[in-house]
């Protein structure tokens, strides 16, 4: 499987799905129209672009360009790829109905047709044949480095969140999600040793 180093950003899970059945890579779901109104993952994003240019590819139907256009005006254009997947008409299997529009979303596409989409994109494929990925960031590793679930858990964070340049509001939850993508365990956990948080 071929991995792809920017980050991928599409619309829900069953595209989130799809598209890790056809590439080894970070993908990030915008939740829909959620993306508008969420600050964090917003803040996430434009981070993911500074760090690893993301790659945006939405359904084709007009819900797709909406997200898709808004993404474009809020994301620095040079750190920004778009992929775009053909428009064909039927349904997803998991769908009693088509869409409003009729068309196949990215979760309906074959894999072969996400990688094509991938590739006019201009996406930066890199030799697959690297090392496995290393141990996850957890919820546990928050905890233990009174990131989470302590009486001053809230306060750390924000240290911390502060040190990494990453938003200032963010959840445990959003924190471990864009820990996940930014760096290793390994690198994490060193850096949080230097700002004074011993596991």
């Amino acid at each position: 499987m071929r991995r792809v180093r920017e980050v991928v950003v599409v619309e829900g899970r069953y595209d989130k799905n799809a598209l890790k059945q056809a590439v080894d890579a970070v993908v990030v779901e915008t939740g829909g129209f959620g993306v508008f109104n969420d600050k964090e993952r917003l803040a996430l994003l434009r981070r993911l672009a500074e760090e690893r240019g993301l790659i945006l590819l939405t359904d084709s139907d007009g819900a797709g360009f909406v997200i898709r256009n808004f993404l474009k005006g809020a994301i620095p254009k040079e750190r920004l790829k778009q992929a775009y997947i053909p428009d064909v008409y039927g349904k997803e299997r998991r769908k009693s109905a088509p869409g409003k529009e009729g068309k196949l979303g990215v979760e309906g596409m074959p894999p072969e047709v996400l990688v094509q989409a991938l590739e006019r994109a201009g996406a930066t494929f890199e030799d697959g044949g690297g090392a496995e990925p290393g141990a996850a960031i957890t919820k546990g590793d928050l905890y233990e480095l009174g990131l989470s679930g302590g009486p001053d858990s809230g306060t750390r964070r924000a240290a911390l969140l502060k040190k990494l340049g990453l938003p200032e509001r963010m959840t445990a939850n959003a924190l471990l999600e864009a820990l996940n993508i930014l760096y290793s365990r390994e690198e994490f956990l060193e850096a949080a040793v230097g700002f004074g948080m011993e596991k």
